[in-house]
């Protein structure tokens, strides 16, 4: 969809005007902007065109217009659209180089917390999609052997598997062979039914072996579902009227101090792609039923190897989109180079 420079312009100063009040706009308070020099009639007329797009709504009768939630995405999306400039330099103290990355990321979603007026949080850093760089098993006893399996950014795992079946030295050679040769280079999702089915056929009577060490390469290579989720600000929601109902205030402060729910917000922000990095969920299009009154801004941190985490901020859908969307660009290059360095 695409606004000629009168509509962009009246849009543009609904949307500033409403993320500044929270309150409905009207014609005439559109009118006092200097650079439009238009009449409260043309820019009555201009937002019933607005409205009949579905780009703003009005609330209540007599009352003025608020951006709708496709308002936002598209006011969103043009922002992103601008957003190619240089990443300017956070503040010194915004992120200080600490021993440990806990400390560093505690004081990173407190500061950003402060500096937003939102709610924040930030995941530690995950290997994901990690491929599999090698397979050994090693006999340990006659009915013991150790599997040790290495993935992408020296990622080790060691397990002890039992095994019911006498292995010998020449058995033992063929199947670290045949699970190097299927595996190597694999990434957990690209171990499939089939793979797995041909590969206990090959393996005969030691299948459980091949299915134990598969377990434990999935142990290896997969997201952990105990992430670690620092979180901070979550009391600020109380500073917009529209959050603060008891209501919807528990059940956000619920999804902060449980975390399951945010586990699963990392999850969608690192499967989505984008250039930058960067996702940006209005209303009902956050993976969290408990957020469909917020927008939620997420950034993906990169260190390399897979290993990543995930930067979000939780607020109104009047949130200050340019600032939020400018820390976190700033912030995820922060992250990038602390732990480059470290």
């Amino acid at each position: 969809m695409r606004l000629d420079d009168r509509k962009w312009k009246i849009f543009n100063a609904i949307i500033k005007t409403y993320l500044e009040t929270g309150e409905p706009v009207g014609s005439r308070t559109i009118s006092k902007y200097a650079d439009l020099n238009l009449s409260s009639a043309t820019i009555r007329n201009e937002m019933a065109d607005l409205e009949e797009m579905g780009l703003i709504v009005q609330p209540h009768t007599s009352a003025g217009r608020i951006p709708s939630d496709q308002g936002y995405r598209m006011y969103v999306d043009y922002l992103m659209e601008q957003k190619d400039k240089e990443v300017k330099e956070m503040q010194d103290m915004m992120i200080q180089k600490q021993d440990r990355m806990e400390a560093v990321l505690k004081q990173v979603v407190k500061v950003l917390a402060n500096n937003t007026n939102y709610a924040t949080m930030i995941s530690a850093p995950q290997y994901h999609r990690t491929k599999l760089k090698f397979i050994q098993l090693s006999i340990i006893n006659e009915t013991q052997l150790l599997a040790v399996v290495v993935a992408e950014g020296n990622i080790v795992k060691n397990k002890v598997l039992n095994f019911e079946h006498g292995l010998n030295n020449e058995m033992l050679l063929k199947l670290n062979i045949l699970l190097n040769t299927a595996l190597n280079g694999l990434a957990m999702e690209e171990i499939n039914l089939g793979l797995i089915t041909k590969l206990k056929e090959q393996a005969g009577i030691h299948s459980d072996v091949v299915s134990k060490v598969l377990d434990t390469v999935a142990e290896t290579i997969q997201m952990d579902d105990e992430m670690e989720i620092y979180t901070s600000g979550a009391t600020n929601i109380f500073k917009y009227p529209e959050l603060s109902d008891s209501s919807k205030a528990s059940e956000l402060i619920n999804a902060f101090e449980e975390k399951k729910e945010l586990a699963s917000l990392v999850a969608e922000s690192m499967a989505q792609t984008s250039d930058t990095g960067i996702q940006v969920y209005i209303g009902n299009e956050a993976p969290i039923q408990n957020m469909k009154d917020c927008s939620v801004v997420t950034a993906t941190y990169e260190l390399g190897s897979g290993i990543k985490g995930t930067i979000g901020i939780i607020g109104p859908k009047r949130m200050d989109y340019e600032k939020v969307v400018d820390s976190l660009k700033t912030l995820k290059t922060q992250l990038d180079n602390v732990f480059e360095d470290q």
